[in-house]
């Protein structure tokens, strides 16, 4: 499989693409516990920034298609200090000529709490726009979105504050095998979901060989990806939890995203064995 042949089935490649920078935010998210509640933040700062790299594969070549950057900043929402988190996601330039990807997901996780206060989501894929503003009352268990009102579970989720709440949990409290459940709210909808933790392991990815922590998410049918226990995500063993590789087979091929770069880490990445 070549970059030739990939541009011969656009539609194909388009599909992944847009999927790829998804499964990224979905995928990661799906990090989390059975009480959504009380976790306070020890792993990540204002000031922290981690980018990604997309690739696509069908056949032996990794081809690189996408980037994906989250930005971490602290303000004041309604008298709460808040964690405005960013996550942006885009086609690299070599693909635009065709399909343009320009995907931008926001949260506002209250600092203390580590509930969302607000989310947004902001996308446009390949001409198609999708805008949803969802703010949450978590007191009385409702997501007002773009679209209308939603009861939605107790300390809900979005698919973005999921991922830094996620990164609080302590996964020395389960076992190999263990499943563990979680709510998220996203496209007007609670999806009652589940990871399978499964261990410790090294993993070596672009950036580098680093001692991790292994879990399975299960996933959403979708156009791309089969239902099921298919896509495995590994962070960093220690107290960042810094998603560094996720991998998934799709329908044609397999995706990947690596962790790339970072910056402000509230902890040191002790999990870190040798940079490439």
């Amino acid at each position: 499989m070549n970059i030739k042949s990939l541009k011969t089935d656009p539609y194909m490649l388009l599909r992944t693409i847009k999927l790829l920078v998804f499964a990224l935010f979905v995928s990661v998210a799906a990090i989390a516990q059975n009480d959504f509640c009380g976790l306070k933040n020890i792993s990540f700062q204002e000031g922290e920034k981690v980018n990604f790299k997309v690739y696509y594969n069908m056949g032996r070549i990794w081809i690189g298609a996408g980037e994906v950057v989250f930005n971490t900043v602290k303000e004041d929402m309604n008298g709460r200090k808040v964690y405005h988190i960013t996550g942006e996601g885009n086609t690299l330039h070599s693909y635009e000529w065709f399909y343009k990807v320009r995907d931008k997901y926001e949260t506002y996780l209250d600092a203390e709490t580590m509930l969302p206060h607000k989310f947004l989501r902001n996308v446009n894929e390949g001409g198609f726009r999708i805008y949803n503003n969802v703010s949450f009352n978590q007191a009385t268990n409702q997501a007002v979105s773009t679209n209308g009102v939603f009861t939605v579970p107790r300390c809900v989720q979005d698919v973005l504050s999921a991922i830094y709440y996620a990164r609080n949990i302590d996964f020395s409290k389960y076992k190999p095998g263990d499943k563990i459940p979680f709510d998220m709210f996203l496209d007007d909808k609670v999806y009652n979901l589940y990871i399978k933790y499964l261990g410790k392991e090294r993993v070596t990815t672009q950036y580098g060989t680093f001692n991790a922590i292994k879990i399975v998410p299960l996933l959403i049918e979708g156009t791309m990806f089969k239902g099921g226990e298919k896509m495995i995500v590994w962070v960093s063993d220690d107290n960042n939890h810094l998603p560094l590789r996720i991998d998934s087979p799709i329908l044609v091929g397999s995706i990947k995203a690596d962790m790339m770069g970072f910056e402000k880490l509230k902890n040191p990445l002790t999990s870190l064995i040798s940079k490439k």
